[in-house]
Protein backbone atom coordinates (compact mmCIF):
# COMPACT_ATOMS: atom_id res chain seq x y z
CA UNK A 1 0.00 0.00 0.00
CA UNK A 2 1.12 3.48 -0.71
CA UNK A 3 1.66 5.51 1.91
CA UNK A 4 -0.31 8.71 3.67
CA UNK A 5 3.00 10.60 3.46
CA UNK A 6 3.36 10.17 -0.29
CA UNK A 7 1.26 10.71 -2.82
CA UNK A 8 1.93 12.25 -6.21
CA UNK A 9 3.12 15.80 -6.13
CA UNK A 10 1.04 18.34 -8.34
CA UNK A 11 1.85 17.57 -12.36
CA UNK A 12 2.43 21.01 -14.34
CA UNK A 13 -1.10 19.88 -15.87
CA UNK A 14 -2.95 20.31 -12.50
CA UNK A 15 -0.79 23.14 -11.32
CA UNK A 16 -1.77 24.99 -14.73
CA UNK A 17 -5.41 23.86 -14.29
CA UNK A 18 -5.12 25.69 -10.45
CA UNK A 19 -3.88 28.99 -11.41
CA UNK A 20 -6.26 28.78 -14.07
CA UNK A 21 -9.04 28.43 -11.85
CA UNK A 22 -7.66 31.51 -9.44
CA UNK A 23 -9.34 31.72 -6.70
CA UNK A 24 -12.50 29.60 -7.38
CA UNK A 25 -12.91 26.09 -6.39
CA UNK A 26 -13.45 23.08 -8.55
CA UNK A 27 -14.74 19.81 -8.04
CA UNK A 28 -10.81 18.13 -8.55
CA UNK A 29 -10.08 20.13 -5.86
CA UNK A 30 -8.32 23.46 -5.79
CA UNK A 31 -5.84 24.04 -3.03
CA UNK A 32 -5.26 27.60 -4.32
CA UNK A 33 -9.08 28.75 -4.01
CA UNK A 34 -9.78 31.29 -1.44
CA UNK A 35 -11.81 28.67 0.37
CA UNK A 36 -8.52 26.40 0.88
CA UNK A 37 -6.38 29.56 1.25
CA UNK A 38 -8.89 30.46 4.18
CA UNK A 39 -8.54 27.14 5.76
CA UNK A 40 -5.25 26.79 5.66
CA UNK A 41 -4.39 24.80 3.15
CA UNK A 42 -0.84 24.13 1.46
CA UNK A 43 -0.72 25.52 -2.23
CA UNK A 44 0.69 22.37 -3.23
CA UNK A 45 -1.76 19.73 -1.78
CA UNK A 46 -2.81 17.24 -4.25
CA UNK A 47 -5.16 14.52 -4.16
CA UNK A 48 -4.09 10.75 -2.81
CA UNK A 49 -6.60 8.08 -2.79
CA UNK A 50 -9.68 7.28 -4.34
CA UNK A 51 -12.59 10.10 -4.80
CA UNK A 52 -16.15 8.58 -2.96
CA UNK A 53 -19.29 10.13 -3.63
CA UNK A 54 -22.13 11.10 -1.12
CA UNK A 55 -25.13 9.86 -1.91
CA UNK A 56 -29.30 10.70 -1.07
CA UNK A 57 -30.95 7.97 -2.23
CA UNK A 58 -29.64 6.87 -6.15
CA UNK A 59 -28.99 10.60 -6.03
CA UNK A 60 -25.03 11.50 -6.22
CA UNK A 61 -24.78 14.73 -4.41
CA UNK A 62 -21.37 15.44 -3.41
CA UNK A 63 -17.28 14.05 -4.08
CA UNK A 64 -15.08 13.18 -0.99
CA UNK A 65 -11.26 13.69 -1.75
CA UNK A 66 -7.96 13.20 0.95
CA UNK A 67 -5.33 15.57 0.09
CA UNK A 68 -1.90 15.49 0.65
CA UNK A 69 0.83 18.57 1.03
CA UNK A 70 4.76 17.28 0.87
CA UNK A 71 5.50 21.21 1.71
CA UNK A 72 3.83 20.77 5.10
CA UNK A 73 3.49 17.34 5.55
CA UNK A 74 -0.13 17.85 6.14
CA UNK A 75 -3.32 16.07 4.81
CA UNK A 76 -6.87 17.81 4.75
CA UNK A 77 -9.92 16.09 3.52
CA UNK A 78 -12.20 17.87 1.16
CA UNK A 79 -16.11 17.78 0.20
CA UNK A 80 -17.64 19.17 -3.13
CA UNK A 81 -21.35 19.12 -3.59
CA UNK A 82 -22.80 18.91 -6.39
CA UNK A 83 -24.55 22.01 -8.15
CA UNK A 84 -27.73 19.42 -9.08
CA UNK A 85 -28.06 19.04 -5.18
CA UNK A 86 -27.40 22.90 -4.70
CA UNK A 87 -30.07 23.92 -6.98
CA UNK A 88 -32.92 22.54 -4.49
CA UNK A 89 -32.33 25.68 -2.63
CA UNK A 90 -32.02 23.07 0.65
CA UNK A 91 -29.30 23.62 3.60
CA UNK A 92 -27.70 21.33 5.34
CA UNK A 93 -24.48 20.49 8.08
CA UNK A 94 -21.36 18.72 6.35
CA UNK A 95 -18.08 17.29 8.62
CA UNK A 96 -14.85 17.17 6.55
CA UNK A 97 -11.96 16.10 7.90
CA UNK A 98 -9.21 13.01 7.50
CA UNK A 99 -9.92 9.54 9.55
CA UNK A 100 -7.30 7.89 11.60
CA UNK A 101 -7.17 4.60 11.57
CA UNK A 102 -4.22 4.69 14.35
CA UNK A 103 -6.48 7.19 16.86
CA UNK A 104 -10.15 5.82 15.40
CA UNK A 105 -10.99 9.70 14.85
CA UNK A 106 -11.42 12.43 12.52
CA UNK A 107 -8.46 14.46 12.52
CA UNK A 108 -8.62 18.27 10.96
CA UNK A 109 -12.44 17.96 11.31
CA UNK A 110 -14.36 21.11 10.17
CA UNK A 111 -18.07 21.44 10.66
CA UNK A 112 -20.07 23.86 9.07
CA UNK A 113 -24.09 24.19 10.23
CA UNK A 114 -26.94 25.85 7.88
CA UNK A 115 -25.05 25.69 4.89
CA UNK A 116 -25.93 25.99 1.33
CA UNK A 117 -21.92 26.87 0.10
CA UNK A 118 -20.21 24.22 -2.71
CA UNK A 119 -16.59 23.65 -1.47
CA UNK A 120 -15.36 22.55 2.39
CA UNK A 121 -11.74 21.73 3.35
CA UNK A 122 -10.85 20.29 6.57
CA UNK A 123 -8.21 21.70 8.72
CA UNK A 124 -4.99 20.32 8.57
CA UNK A 125 -3.96 16.86 9.95
CA UNK A 126 -0.66 15.81 11.02
CA UNK A 127 -1.35 12.75 10.07
CA UNK A 128 0.97 11.73 7.63
CA UNK A 129 2.82 9.05 9.56
CA UNK A 130 -0.71 6.84 9.41
CA UNK A 131 -3.03 5.45 8.07
CA UNK A 132 -6.06 8.14 6.55
CA UNK A 133 -8.68 8.51 4.40
CA UNK A 134 -10.62 11.69 3.45
CA UNK A 135 -13.66 11.99 5.64
CA UNK A 136 -17.40 13.38 5.01
CA UNK A 137 -20.72 13.62 6.09
CA UNK A 138 -23.57 15.62 5.05
CA UNK A 139 -26.81 16.16 7.44
CA UNK A 140 -30.04 17.18 5.77
CA UNK A 141 -32.76 18.77 7.53
CA UNK A 142 -35.59 15.98 7.52
CA UNK A 143 -33.53 13.50 6.07
CA UNK A 144 -33.67 10.28 8.46
CA UNK A 145 -29.70 10.11 9.09
CA UNK A 146 -26.17 11.71 8.38
CA UNK A 147 -25.19 10.29 4.68
CA UNK A 148 -21.14 9.53 5.00
CA UNK A 149 -18.46 8.44 2.81
CA UNK A 150 -14.89 7.94 3.38
CA UNK A 151 -12.10 7.39 0.68
CA UNK A 152 -9.89 4.88 0.30
CA UNK A 153 -7.32 3.96 3.29
CA UNK A 154 -3.77 5.34 2.35
CA UNK A 155 -0.92 4.14 4.63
Amino acid sequence: MASAATGPSQTAQQRAANEAAGAAGTEAGNPLSSTATAAGVCSDAAQIGTTEYIYRGSETIASVKQFYSAKCDENYGYVWVWKSFLDKKVNFDVTVGVWSYKRNSLVGRKDVFGTHSQEFWGNAAKTADECTSGDGTMSIPNDPSPLHTRTSQRC
